[in-house]
């Protein structure tokens, strides 16, 4: 009996790592809480005898879950041709900086969103970066790039040899290359303090000066909420949106919020959190900026204060 405590225990403390590689593979706490479920599901169907066998729990669970969500990422073209407008990784609330304090004391330790650890990797920038890779391509990167986990285990998961998973690992390398470091958490929190700024002031030449000329602004509201279906483009565009965006919804309280571990904007409506903003920073102004809005996406999100 003393084995299969210490079996339980140790398999019940893979969660939070697993949770954490799935929704990088994903860009969805919602899914990848779902995956991570199906994985214990699959563990707790093996016969005693099979599970007892297994010398390392963790990595069976890291590979089941992977491969779960490796059928879910095949499965996503076709889910987006039907999703109305532009799909976005679900924004996730937390501390600015490298990790997170494990809760905040309004939600539980078991919440998904409150287990994932909030560094580069689950940024919006790079998560719309990973978003474009192929399915195998995003798996052999996350876990090996940012996991670390052998190409032989990589491999052990896509069912391809270590060699073809270095090859696809290293295309993704090259997708994420070309985006530029990102601005230091100070620097970035005052070019955002300026776009708030003059958005509530509803002071158009201020947002052109915040803006690069070239800016993309993208939104997501699933068809659940009302937002532009395809990307603004450029930074005088996009403040003349901001402004009557701001001109139709009086009383919307603007805030600066940490989004995916960096400095954005969640607006809120009688309390409650109605949008949530990131953006990508260069040369301090803003090149990118990713609104999500469907309400599905923001569930991590109703109880942030």
């Amino acid at each position: 009996m003393a084995t299969v405590g210490v079996d339980a225990g140790e398999v019940a403390g893979e969660r939070r790592q697993l949770i954490n590689v799935a929704y990088r593979l994903l860009g969805s706490v919602t899914e990848a809480a779902d995956a991570v479920q199906d994985a214990y599901a699959r563990w707790y169907a093996l016969p005693r005898s099979r599970r007892e066998g297994i010398l390392s729990p963790g990595a069976w669970l890291t590979t089941v879950t992977s491969r779960i969500c490796l059928d879910l990422l095949g499965s996503a073209r076709a889910r987006r041709e039907r999703y109305v407008g532009a799909w976005l990784p679900e924004p996730l609330p937390g501390l600015t900086g490298a990790g997170r304090s494990g809760g905040t004391g309004t939600t539980g330790p078991a919440d998904p969103a409150e287990q994932i650890v909030l560094d580069e990797s689950v940024s919006m920038a790079f998560l719309v970066v990973l978003d474009s890779m192929t399915p195998a391509e995003r798996v052999a990167f996350v876990l090996h790039d940012v996991f670390r986990y052998p190409f032989a285990e990589v491999a052990d998961v896509l069912g391809r040899t270590p060699a073809a998973c270095k090859q696809l690992a290293a295309s993704a390398r090259r997708r994420v290359g070309g985006a530029r470091a990102p601005l230091p958490a100070a620097g970035r929190a005052d070019v955002v303090r300026r776009v708030k700024e003059a958005w509530e002031t509803k002071d158009i030449a201020a947002l052109v000066g915040v803006l690069d000329p070239a800016a993309v602004m993208t939104a997501d509201g699933g068809g659940m909420a009302g937002t532009v279906l395809r990307p603004v483009e450029g930074g005088a565009r996009i403040a003349q949106y901001m402004v009557a965006i701001a001109d139709r919804a009086p009383g919307l309280e603007i805030l600066v919020r940490p989004v995916n571990g960096v400095p954005g904007l969640v607006a809120r409506r009688s309390g409650v959190v109605v949008t949530v903003a990131s953006f990508d920073v260069s040369d301090g102004r803003v090149s990118r900026i990713w609104v999500v809005r469907n309400p599905e996406k923001l569930r991590p999100w109703t109880r942030e204060g």
